[in-house]
């Protein structure tokens, strides 16, 4: 008998935010599929959408080419661009669309003697990460203009506040820049994440980019424009297992630390999950988990490979083999994490060791 520990990927869900996603948006729009689809499975999750996403969209090349070993013909755009002259050399060769955001790679672009490229021009509107000066904007869209190895030139920024829809100047501030900036030059614009398709329909352009939205989850608290926040489906459900339980008597800890200590006489079941499978440590007593389909929760400090659940005040008949959800269609992952002082972004790419188990394929 195997390890009762597993994560189940809904892709009719996945399939349903990302027919959401297109409908917020008004048009066009990327499957972000990076980071392994953020723990999703990539080519699992790109086979689900290939008869219905615009496109898709990976950190760098190498995430490009899986999804075409698993045969994804629609257009991949690697949002890091070219590292170098060999990655230039690939997106040609599998018809890939490069993200250009600094001069050494508008260098490799120009060296390059193959077939000519796609790229996305990235505008620094204001996140001041990677990208080009917006005043600078023109002057670097000229020069690929004027380079044969460079067959269309679309611009990209990105947007680092959207998801504080309580302040809204950063955000109009960054549109107001890249419209400047491209107001003038040709071909297609993409500015949307997910938090510009659900609450900032005056950032919608050409293509958005559907990254946390796509796998069920609202990376801001409110839609302004419509209901696809709530419409969101979760996408992964973390599950697993009691394995054993105990009595603590009044006055007992449990776990590394003591942090939990009983006040009453309490049943404890043990999970067969822990921090090495992506459950994170810091998650503190009383995060919501569901046993059984009944609300409880964490007690003690998560370990490497097991955690501990209060199953006081659930039925006697509740026990040993009873399934777990540590989030997921009952228990929000963004509740977890807002437990834990993170993201969900990083909860769903820590997932690891547990097999996948995908659904409504």
């Amino acid at each position: 008998m195997s390890r009762p520990s597993w994560v189940e990927i809904d892709l009719s869900a996945l399939q349903a935010n990302y027919a959401s996603a297109r409908t917020a948006h008004g048009g066009r729009v990327f499957a972000v599929l990076k980071a392994n689809a953020y723990g999703h499975g990539a080519q699992a999750c790109a086979q689900a959408l290939a008869a219905q996403a615009d496109g898709f969209a990976v950190a760098f090349v190498e995430e490009a080419l899986a999804l075409r070993e698993a045969g994804i013909s629609a257009p991949i755009l690697v949002l890091e661009g070219a590292f170098g002259a060999d990655d230039v050399q690939l997106a040609a060769l599998h018809q890939l669309w490069l993200v250009v955001h600094q001069a050494s790679q508008v260098t490799l672009l120009e060296q390059h003697q193959g077939a000519p490229l796609h790229v996305w021009l990235k505008v620094d509107s204001g996140m001041h990460r990677v990208g080009f000066a917006a005043q600078d904007i023109p002057g670097w869209h000229a020069r690929l203009s004027d380079c044969p190895q460079v067959a269309q030139i679309s611009t990209i920024t990105h947007l680092a506040r959207a998801d504080e829809l309580g302040n809204p100047q950063p955000t109009e501030a960054q549109l107001h820049a890249f419209d400047q900036a491209t107001r003038d030059l040709p071909g297609w614009r993409s500015v949307s994440n997910s938090a510009a398709i659900l609450a900032w329909p005056q950032a919608h352009r050409d293509w958005g980019r559907a990254g946390l939205m796509l796998y069920g989850v609202a990376s801001c608290a409110s839609n302004t424009t419509n209901g696809t926040a709530a419409a969101l489906r979760p996408v992964m459900t973390l599950k697993s297992r009691i394995f054993a339980q105990r009595w603590l008597e009044a006055g007992q800890p449990v776990g590394y630390g003591a942090i939990f200590t009983a006040q009453r006489r309490t049943r404890v079941g043990l999970v067969a999950i822990g921090y090495a499978d992506g459950y994170p440590r810091s998650t503190p007593n009383g995060t919501p988990v569901a046993v059984a389909g009944h609300l409880t929760q964490t007690i003690g400090r998560v370990s490497m490979d097991m955690m501990t659940v209060d199953l006081t005040d659930l039925p006697e008949d509740i026990g040993i083999g009873a399934e777990v959800e540590l989030w997921g269609r009952q228990v929000s992952i963004a509740t977890v994490a807002a437990a834990s002082h993170t993201i969900a972004y990083e909860l769903m790419c820590h997932v690891q060791r547990v097999p996948r188990v995908y659904r409504n394929a």
